[in-house]
């Protein structure tokens, strides 16, 4: 069986230092279960503010941030999907997922190809789009990588899949009106819409999904909506985070991906 934390936050916006601590925690209160793999929601580290994160990027390796994670990965020994970071490559800013192995090298990186630039939002303004598709091998099987707006590309999983990806991951911060967030009944149905598209995805490409989401207030009018999930390539929901801060932790068994691509496979 192969053990996943998955961590949900609500950021303090700007405060790497308070952010990053706040992770190191989440992950020690689990240290006691079998970590094989966690992962971080996207813009983990600073919040959902583009000024701050554009003013103040990582460089190519990730910077501080991903050092940091570098160093959790070797003291708990486990492979770390460090959510997003604003990554500065020469004149580009780029949305940037880094995967880091229990020995805390980072073994590949995947920039977002899908950009939010609908309903008001405008994140080609400040980031380059990635074009490289990523599977990463790890010593608990392929890590199909996606980030958060991709989810919206069915293509995008399918590609992952046909490249042998068994376990896809997607740090997210999927913003929703605070009208619907403060509002009971709308927040169940956004987050029944989100968990729909979750459980498709990882149906149809025969894979674990792992998407880890923020929670709360993110900006003026939006709020993210939560429910981090682990859904089974039957689409079954392993775990949901709800609206709650922490880490979630679950066991899946990567048999199951083979035993059914065996008997569908991936078209």
């Amino acid at each position: 069986m192969t053990g996943i934390l998955n961590i949900q936050l609500k950021p303090t916006v700007g405060n790497k230092e308070l952010n990053l601590k706040k992770v190191e925690h989440f992950i020690n209160k689990h240290s006691d279960k079998k970590l094989d793999l966690i992962v971080l929601p996207e813009f983990f580290s600073t919040g959902v503010d583009m000024e701050f994160m554009s003013k103040f990027p990582e460089d190519e390796n990730g910077g501080e941030v991903v050092k940091f994670m570098q160093t959790l990965a070797k003291r708990y020994d486990t492979n770390i999907a460090a959510g997003t970071v604003i990554e500065k490559d020469g004149e580009n800013l780029y949305n940037t997922t880094f995967l880091i192995n229990r020995q805390g090298k980072i073994v590949e990186k995947y920039r977002k190809i899908h950009l939010f630039n609908c309903m008001g939002g405008a994140e080609d303004k400040t980031i380059t789009a990635g074009n490289r598709v990523v599977v990463a091998d790890s010593d608990i099987g392929k890590i199909g990588m996606s980030i958060c707006f991709d989810m919206r590309y069915p293509l995008h999983y399918n590609k992952l899949a046909k490249a042998g990806a068994e376990i896809i991951i997607s740090p997210t911060a999927w913003e929703i009106p605070n009208e619907i967030y403060n509002d009971s009944e709308a927040l169940k149905y956004a987050q029944q819409m989100w968990v729909a598209i979750n459980r498709t995805r990882a149906y149809d490409n025969g894979v674990f999904l792992v998407s880890s989401n923020l929670t709360g207030k993110a900006e003026e009018n939006l709020s993210c909506l939560g429910s981090s999930l682990v859904v089974s390539p039957t689409s079954r929901v392993l775990s949901d985070a709800g609206n709650f801060e922490g880490g979630n932790y679950c066991q899946i068994d990567l048999q199951e991906v083979k035993y059914l691509r065996s008997v569908f496979p991936i078209e």
